[in-house]
C-alpha cells in the first residue's frame, strides 16, 4: 500500500505513517540497503519486524532520503547525515517516522485491553488517571497516549535511568484535544515537553517535541 498519511506538522517537520500491506520480497526489491542494515534484516527472526524494517525505508523514500543517510548511534538512536532530527517507530501492521529540525520523538502503538493490566507500571499519581473517571475504551486509549508519549520522551533525550513512572508524567487531556504537555523530572533534568497525538485503525500515534 503507498504512504498511509502525511502529517505536515510545519515548515521543518514531517510526520509519516505507512500500512505494511506488501510481501517481504516486494518490500525488499524496493528499497536500497547499506551492509549494516542488510545483515541487520538477516537476524531478525520475525517476517513482520523485516517488513516494518523494510518499510521504514520506503518512507525514506518518500521524503527524499534512503537508508544510506540513516544511521544509528551507540545507544540505537537514529540519525541522519544532514543533520535533521529522525525518529521511528512501528507497531503491527503500522510504522512511522517523523524529521524535524527540532528534537522530537514518535511512538505507534496498538489499542489493547492489556495495557490496563500493565498500568501501574508506567502510571504514577502526578499522571492523573482513573478508571472510574471515564469509559474503557476511552481510559485504554488515554494510557495508549500516555504510554506513546513517554516512549517518545525517551527517544529524544535517550538517556539511561530514565523511568516512565518516577520520572516523567502526562497533563491531563481529552482524546478530542489531540495534544497535551508531559514534564521530564530526573536529577538536575526538568523539561516540558509538547505532545500531539492521532487515532485511527484501532491505533494511538503519538509525537512530542521539546519545549
Amino acid at each position: 500500500m503507498p504512504l498511509y498519511k502525511t502529517i505536515n506538522f510545519s515548515q521543518t517537520t514531517q510526520i509519516l505513517v505507512w500500512k505494511i500491506t506488501e510481501s517481504y520480497e516486494q518490500l525488499f526489491s524496493e528499497v536500497q540497503l547499506n551492509e549494516k542494515s542488510l545483515l541487520r534484516l538477516n537476524n531478525m527472526k520475525s517476517q513482520l519486524h523485516q517488513r516494518a524494517f523494510l518499510s521504514v525505508r520506503k518512507l525514506l523514500q518518500q521524503v527524499g532520503y534512503s537508508d544510506f543517510n540513516l544511521y544509528y548511534d551507540q545507544f540505537g538512536k537514529p540519525h541522519l547525515h544532514d543533520g535533521k532530527h529522525i525518529s521511528i517507530s512501528h507497531s503491527h501492521e503500522f510504522s512511522s517516522i517523523i524529521i524535524s529540525d527540532q528534537k522530537a520523538g514518535i511512538d505507534i502503538e496498538m489499542q489493547r485491553e492489556k495495557i490496563i493490566s500493565i498500568a501501574d507500571k508506567f502510571v504514577n499519581n502526578k499522571d492523573s488517571l482513573r478508571l472510574g473517571d471515564t469509559n474503557i475504551q476511552d481510559y485504554i486509549k488515554k494510557l495508549t497516549v500516555k504510554w506513546g508519549a513517554k516512549e517518545a520522551i525517551f527517544k529524544i533525550r535517550n538517556e539511561p535511568g530514565i523511568s516512565f513512572k518516577n520520572h516523567i508524567w502526562v497533563n491531563s487531556f481529552e482524546i478530542k484535544d489531540k495534544k497535551t504537555i508531559a514534564i521530564l523530572e530526573m536529577g538536575n533534568i526538568k523539561q516540558q515537553f509538547s505532545i500531539y497525538f492521532e487515532d485511527f485503525e484501532g491505533f494511538i500515534l503519538v509525537y512530542a517535541f521539546e519545549k
